[in-house]
């Protein structure tokens, strides 16, 4: 399939969703998350998620990361296609922006060549580890910022589609992708 109707899609499945089953798919994908090793590493990129689109609540991965005493960084939108990245701490002050992306307003910021391990939002993914996001780019963008060796983890809700058609060049594919009830190692 195509990624525009893959993103259609995945976005009405993610709608048909009732926000009880949204947060015991997300529980049981940061527990799924438990099993690949990943946790050698400092710093982690970890989105936080548009409610109102139905993105994995990766509140249950925070509390995991912050249990083993981990570095975490969130994302903020500085322009058309780039992200900045910072620091989460306490004194960390959280706003959505314009498009509804919870995101911090300042703080630390942290060079995407210090992040080890990168969780990536997406509407679907293929057996090859291809991606398809909303389709602006941030993430291809970040990525190729980040060290070749970064790990990058896609989150989903749902299971891989057989292929993704019209990847391009420009598309980062991942490392891993984590479901409720499987891991995918590409």
């Amino acid at each position: 399939m195509l990624k525009k109707e893959l993103r259609s899609k995945y976005l009405s499945l993610r709608n048909s969703i009732t926000l009880d089953q949204l947060e015991d798919q997300s529980l049981l994908l940061a527990n799924t998350l438990l099993d690949i090793p990943i946790w050698n590493f400092s710093f982690y990129h970890l989105f936080l998620p548009i409610a109102k689109k139905k993105e994995i609540d990766t509140s249950y991965i925070l509390s995991i990361l912050q249990g083993k005493d981990k570095n975490v960084v969130i994302p903020k939108m500085v322009d058309n296609q780039r992200l900045t990245h910072f620091l989460l701490t306490d004194n960390t002050v959280i706003k959505p922006n314009s498009w509804g992306v919870p995101e911090p307003l300042d703080g630390l910021e942290v060079p995407p060549n210090k992040i080890d391990v990168v969780f990536i939002p997406l509407l679907a993914f293929d057996e090859k580890g291809n991606r398809v996001g909303y389709g602006k780019g941030f993430y291809d963008i970040f990525l190729k910022e980040c060290r070749p060796n970064v790990v990058k983890i896609g989150l989903s809700l749902f299971e891989a589609e057989k292929n993704i058609d019209d990847i391009t060049p420009e598309d980062v594919s991942l490392d891993y992708c984590i479901t409720p009830n499987k891991i995918y190692t590409f």
